[in-house]
């Protein structure tokens, strides 16, 4: 089999409708597109939404709730993941990111599920009372940053 010899399947192509070509092509005289009216001339489309003038349904129904522009979300880390970082060590936004416990550019929240084996000096935007009791625990200290603005 060479390739200027394959071809596809029969009956997997369907040929174009050739319209607008003459009265014996069956396609002739109107194309396809009925008689008169605003979908038989070129350009005929009317906007997405358009229900031929009447309200459209997204005008009709109520608008609803808000987004509040000041929320803030978190990235979350457990204390349980904190035990892949070496005893005594510093812990820090860009330390999460680069072990892969933290992946976008967010606030950063350590919350208390699991156990720490080892003391950690833990730096992050936020901390849950049980994480901070749990680290504590363990001897290690939990560290607050201040700007969340490029967490």
């Amino acid at each position: 089999m060479k390739l200027d010899s394959m071809k596809p399947p029969k009956g997997s192509r369907r040929t174009r409708k050739r319209l607008g070509r003459g009265p014996g092509s069956g396609l002739g005289k109107t194309s396809a597109r009925g008689h008169k009216g605003q979908r038989s001339r070129t350009g005929g489309k009317s906007k997405v939404g358009f229900e031929g003038g009447q309200m459209p349904m997204a005008r009709r129904l109520p608008k609803r709730g808000f987004k509040n522009p000041f929320k803030v979300t978190f990235q979350v880390v457990n204390v349980q993941d904190l035990n892949r970082f070496a005893a005594g060590s510093a812990v820090d936004p860009d330390q999460f990111r680069t072990s892969g416990l933290a992946h976008r550019r967010m606030p950063i929240k350590v919350l208390g599920q699991g156990k720490i084996a080892h003391a950690l000096t833990v730096r992050a935007h936020a901390f849950s009372r049980s994480a901070t009791e749990a680290i504590r625990a363990a001897g290690g200290q939990t560290e607050l940053l201040g700007s969340m603005e490029n967490a």
